[in-house]
């Protein structure tokens, strides 16, 4: 198990979950393995803005639930679109995920360690 508010965790997560959700998300989107911090793999919003609802649900639920790690005011509310309402919670989230991207959001919520 990680330790609270492990920033190496943290990165390993956030590199495992922009694996599973496409490296062209992120950064400049290339390879995450060779990303030195977290802020090499930032989510490209405006991109992911433009295209989120080109993807289908499950992938749209994952990506927008990254984007909230790393700006909730912008993916807060991009959990409210992909899902179709304005409350949204964990559940929600879950139920929306395969086991790979559970066990991703998992480890990020343990290792969170701000952004």
């Amino acid at each position: 198990m990680s330790n609270f508010y492990d920033g190496e965790a943290f990165l390993q997560s956030w590199k495992a979950g922009v694996k599973l959700a496409g490296s062209r998300w992120f950064g400049d989107g290339s390879d995450p393995e060779t990303a030195e911090t977290k802020w090499d793999l930032a989510p490209r919003t405006e991109h992911i803005k433009a295209n989120i609802g080109l993807l289908s649900t499950s992938e749209a639920v994952f990506l927008a639930a990254l984007v909230s790690f790393y700006n909730d005011r912008i993916g807060g509310p991009m959990l409210q679109q992909v899902i179709g309402y304005n409350d949204v919670g964990m559940a929600d989230i879950a139920a929306s995920l395969d086991e790979p991207r559970r066990r991703v959001i998992g480890g990020l919520l343990l290792s969170y360690c701000g952004w």
